[in-house]
């Protein structure tokens, strides 16, 4: 079993019973948009930031998204890391319909990639130099008006959803690979 430092936050009992079968690390849920009214919950998030850290793992479509980011607004001291799922397209077996957007969630997804996914966070140890805004504008893939097709690129190559904003594609860069790593992938 996988164990991380950081409370682990999902959306729904679902995505929280089949991160159940792979780490051993406390997973809490938002009940989906809940978090947007639930003051109790925001608290308590907060207040978990600042002790253990959290680690957002919700689905790769808008509403995971939207949630994502409305935590990441609100928590505003503390450890904040967020990890993704890869976009793929598919029907969760409990569902009679896939998704909005055809995408298996966190709960869909299968034990081997949500292990890989989340081995990532395990070590503590420092990666060294971060990946940083610069970085990705020297590398063609911020501010140009070429960026965004090459982000999109990068991202189905690391398997990060495409719809991540700047700020967060920096955040799952330096949880995924190292600087030296980005450098060799860009060619830079």
């Amino acid at each position: 079993m996988i164990n991380i430092k950081e409370a682990i936050i999902v959306e729904g009992k679902y995505d929280k019973m089949r991160l159940e079968r792979v780490c051993s690390s406390p997973i809490f849920t938002t009940e989906g948009f809940r978090i947007f009214k639930d003051k109790e919950k925001r608290e308590f998030l907060r207040s978990l930031a600042k002790k253990r850290g959290l680690l957002i793992l919700t689905d790769s479509d808008r509403a995971g998204f939207m949630i994502r980011n409305h935590i990441k607004g609100f928590v505003n001291e503390g450890d904040v890391r967020q990890a993704y799922i890869p976009e793929i397209f598919g029907k969760e077996r409990r569902k009679s319909l896939p998704s909005k957007e055809g995408k298996l969630g966190v709960e869909g997804i299968d034990e081997k990639t949500l292990e890989e996914v989340l081995s990532r966070f395990c070590s503590p140890e420092d990666k060294g130099e971060k990946i940083t805004k610069n970085d990705l504008y020297d590398a063609g893939l911020y501010g140009m008006p070429e960026s965004m097709g090459a982000r999109e690129a990068l991202c189905k190559r690391l398997s990060i959803p495409h719809k991540i904003s700047v700020s967060a594609l920096i955040d799952a860069l330096n949880a995924l690979i190292t600087k030296e790593e980005f450098l060799e992938i860009t060619g830079k």
